[in-house]
């Protein structure tokens, strides 16, 4: 390697250069969760039911996993500036095409093709972070990015509802127009290619990317439809499910073998960029789940409006920001992989104590239990991020990137569909386990029926209309209190997993970077 490429350095200074990468990456992020509680507001006024609205969620991480995966391929391709920038324009277009869609298949399609785009944003932000700063200087531009990958998926459902509530559903994609502006603008003047990052003659793995293609997007609709469609119930799904798999193990068995793969895997030679890939990988399982979870369990049980519901999880998202800088100054003088096994107890804790949900339980509580729950991922992405990288080479930071935020992307979206599929399942087998104590047999059955009835007579209400009322108010009970337990199931699960990951915190190695500086291990 050539000294004009050892000592290269930006123009532009680096702090700029990873606020304007990071803030196209965060409109990107952003856009997975904003558009959730809008859809019963798109499917009223596209005349078209839920069921078939949530097409727009789909199509969107079906095209928004594929890309990430060949967003390395494409940056060698057309060189990664002209790449991010190409990417930040489109997804700007297409989010005004959403915006102005008139009907349901015309925001499917807008959606997929904002998803395409999209997909190319969040692995060439990392990619330029990892270039533009030394290996002793990324773990606080890491903690930039954290903010943006933390923070978004928090602020989506907040913003979502509000905007869905004052103003109108189209306005969640209009309002990265001006961001995407923005941004092209910025990013053209300040980024610029490192001389190993420049555009390279690459064949089209037309194998690898149609496996690829394949493995991801149909695991993607079957995650996302599965519940729906009762998953294996279904020859679609079961059909998606068959074509995930040949896929997926067709695209590993080829990439593995194929001369010029589209993703080069030997990335996972590194043992700490594989560890730190899945670790990432859960991490954005639970931070997605969890971002569901509550505001769903706000919305459907609590009965809080869409806005409402969101301003729960600001507080969370706060919690991150006053967080960050104080972990990436532990980074310093705490190995990485302490602070990440830490992080993981953290989290496990914290879905233990939110598995305690009750009936009455007011807004206060349940941003204190978000606040654990984010404040646990405070001690996660930065660390996660910075030994993961620390020992790669830098000439695979382009098909590293893509990986590792697939990793995130994709188990973050199984995370959405597998907690909304464990709820509606969990609720189910509540209420058979609890259906026998419903029964005039027991005092507490029927001490329930008289107080109602007793208070529905006061009240004016003759006999028959008090009886009716009472059973009324039991079953909505009924149903209530099987829906609570089903969501403390659903972290209890959660929990269980972020202690499983804890002892493979003590893979990663720790290291110190190729020329000097922490590798943010020590």
């Amino acid at each position: 390697m050539s000294g004009g490429q050892q000592e290269w350095k930006p123009k532009a200074n680096p702090w700029l250069i990873a606020v304007v990468v990071t803030l196209a990456a965060f409109m990107e992020i952003l856009d997975t969760t904003i558009v959730n509680v809008s859809l019963p507001h798109i499917a009223g006024d596209l005349s078209t039911s839920y069921d078939d609205a949530t097409w727009a969620l789909t199509s969107y991480l079906a095209a928004n996993g594929i890309v990430l995966t060949v967003s390395g391929w494409f940056s060698r391709v057309l060189g990664r500036k002209r790449y991010f920038l190409i990417c930040i324009a489109m997804f700007t277009v297409f989010s005004f095409l959403c915006g102005m869609a008139s009907n349901l298949p015309e925001l499917i399609i807008f959606r997929l093709m904002q998803g395409f785009f999209g997909g190319g944003l969040q692995p060439n932000q990392q990619s330029i972070i990892l270039d533009t700063f030394p290996p002793a200087k990324r773990s606080a531009a890491f903690g930039l990015t954290a903010i943006a990958t933390i923070v978004a998926p928090v602020l989506g459902p907040t913003l979502g509802g509000y905007i869905t509530d004052n103003i109108t559903w189209r306005w969640v994609f209009f309002i990265n127009v001006p961001v995407g502006i923005f941004a092209v603008l910025a990013v053209g003047a300040l980024v610029e290619d490192p001389p190993w990052a420049r555009r390279t003659k690459a064949p089209i793995d037309v194998i690898g990317l149609g496996l690829i293609s394949v493995g991801l997007g149909c695991l993607e609709v079957m995650m996302d439809r599965g519940e729906d469609d009762d998953w294996f119930g279904s020859p679609f799904i079961c059909l998606m499910g068959i074509l995930t798999l040949v896929g997926l193990v067709g695209a590993v068995c080829w990439l593995l073998t194929a001369k010029r793969p589209a993703v080069n895997l030997n990335v996972f030679a590194d043992k700490n960029f594989a560890v730190g890939t899945v670790l990432v990988g859960v991490l954005g399982m639970v931070l997605y789940a969890s971002s569901v979870l509550i505001p769903q369990f706000s919305q459907q049980v609590i009965g809080y409006d869409a806005t409402l519901a969101g301003l729960v999880l600001s507080p969370g998202g706060m919690m991150v920001i006053l967080l960050i800088p104080i972990i990436g100054q532990a980074m310093k003088r705490i190995q990485a992989r302490y602070i990440i096994a830490t992080g993981f107890t953290v989290m496990g804790l914290s879905m233990l104590v939110s598995a305690h949900l009750v009936p009455l339980i007011d807004f206060r509580h349940l941003v204190f239990y978000r606040m654990l729950q984010t404040g646990a991922l405070a001690f996660l992405f930065v660390p996660i991020s910075t030994i993961a990288y620390s020992t790669l080479p830098r000439e695979l930071n382009g098909d590293g990137s893509a990986l590792f935020s697939m990793s995130r992307n994709v188990l973050g979206a199984i995370g959405i569909s597998l907690s909304t599929a464990l709820v509606t399942e969990r609720t189910q087998i509540r209420e058979a386990h609890m259906v026998h104590l419903m029964t005039p047999f027991r005092q507490q059955y029927n001490d329930y029926l008289d107080s109602v009835r007793n208070a529905a007579r006061a009240v004016g209400q003759s006999r028959l209309a008090a009886d009716a009322t009472a059973n009324y108010q039991l079953h909505q009970q009924f149903i209530k209190q099987a829906s609570i337990l089903a969501y403390n199931d659903c972290f209890l699960l959660f929990s269980m997993l972020a202690f499983a990951v804890v002892p493979f915190c003590f893979l990663l190695k720790p290291a110190v970077a190729k020329g000097g500086g922490g590798a943010g291990a020590h």
